[in-house]
């Protein structure tokens, strides 16, 4: 009779055979068993950190609790459960880790993108993304103002921000996000698309912070980029559109608006808009976030499994979907937990390179 095989190692079979379908990936599925067991160290510390800290957390969670059973019911039960959620995830980062910015745990990620019938008067043209804030999750006021100061530093031409600026808590971060959008310094323009978070917490208050601090709002909209030459005037377009999760997109309205003239990029919070928008053979490259690169990268092959709605098929970094470049970033923050495991919060700089 054969002797049956540990759980775990079934288990980790089943991963290679569902996602390494083929004898060519195997060695694929190897570095995949070999990153889980690498990180098994860091997940043991922090399972570590968390026993230590009990105390403190259950007190943190009975606040969380009498909080939400003393608030009436003129909010959804879901959405107090997650605030209550943050809360403690809140209370948790705050007694475990420091919550000064730190630059060595964000990563600047350089893309250079080659784009057709860019005129060379936009050559070398930089534009500095940021996406998911999640402002007072794990990303604190205090560590979102220097990450302020560091974008600033880059000195980028235009700073772009695709979403997610909160969780489930908007009213004690509003001034913190509205003081530190205003602090951002672009030699020419800070352009947004809303999240489904931002929907989900106030659509209406969050285009406010975005006006009052010098951001455009380019959802289901066009901002042209005009620039003066010998050969006459020379554009480049940026678009963006709304929410897709929650259906809140008009690429048609897009597309009227847009310039028959100039190469185009588009923001978008949802990666997986992408499949829609390549079909248009218009945009260069599409700029998207949402999926926090699954919060998990594993080692070795620059992926994740984790992937959720709307960024199954794009869920980090670089792919080419027909004739268009679409880059998912890693974003800043975290939503429901806030733990990272090889995926650093990412600032990305992209810089336009003309074919000439």
């Amino acid at each position: 009779m054969a002797t049956k095989k540990p759980t775990a190692e079934r288990v980790m079979e089943g991963i290679q055979d569902i996602i390494f379908d083929g004898e060519e990936n195997k060695q694929k599925a190897a570095k995949i068993v070999q990153g889980i067991q690498e990180i098994k160290p860091k997940a043991e510390k922090v399972v570590k950190g968390i026993q230590e800290n009990k105390q403190k957390a259950e007190k943190v969670v009975q606040g969380i609790q009498d909080k939400i059973t003393s608030e009436g019911e003129d909010k959804p039960k879901a959405l107090k459960v997650r605030q209550g959620i943050q809360e403690i995830m809140t209370g948790s980062r705050e007694m475990m880790f420091n919550v000064d910015f730190d630059e060595s745990k964000f990563e600047l990620v350089k893309i250079n993108v080659k784009i057709k019938k860019l005129d060379p008067i936009f050559d070398g043209y930089t534009i500095v993304n940021i996406t998911d804030v999640h402002l007072g999750q794990w990303l604190s006021p205090k560590i979102f103002e220097g990450v302020v100061d560091y974008i600033n530093d880059l000195k980028p031409d235009m700073i772009t921000l695709t979403g997610d600026y909160v969780s489930y808590i908007l009213d004690k971060y509003e001034k913190p996000l509205e003081h530190a959008f205003k602090r951002l310094e672009a030699k020419d323009v800070k352009l947004a698309v809303l999240g489904n978070h931002d929907h989900w917490l106030g659509e209406k208050k969050i285009r406010e912070i975005l006006k009052n601090s010098d951001i455009i709002d380019v959802s289901n909209d066009v901002y042209t980029l005009k620039r003066d030459s010998e050969n006459g005037e020379k554009i480049l377009n940026i678009a963006g559109v709304d929410s897709y999760m929650l259906g809140k997109d008009n690429l048609n309205q897009v597309m009227e608006r847009l310039p028959k003239e100039g190469p185009a990029i588009l923001l978008v919070h949802e990666p997986d808009f992408a499949k829609k928008s390549s079909k248009t053979n218009r945009f260069a490259l599409q700029i998207s976030g949402h999926s926090h690169g699954g919060q998990f990268i594993i080692p070795g092959t620059g992926t994740t499994i984790f992937r959720g709605a709307y960024s199954t098929k794009y869920p980090v970094g670089k792919y080419k979907v027909g004739n268009m470049l679409q880059y998912t970033s890693k974003g800043l923050g975290t939503n429901v937990f806030w733990m990272r495991i090889n995926c650093k919060p990412e600032i990305t700089l992209f810089t336009l390179k003309s074919e000439h």
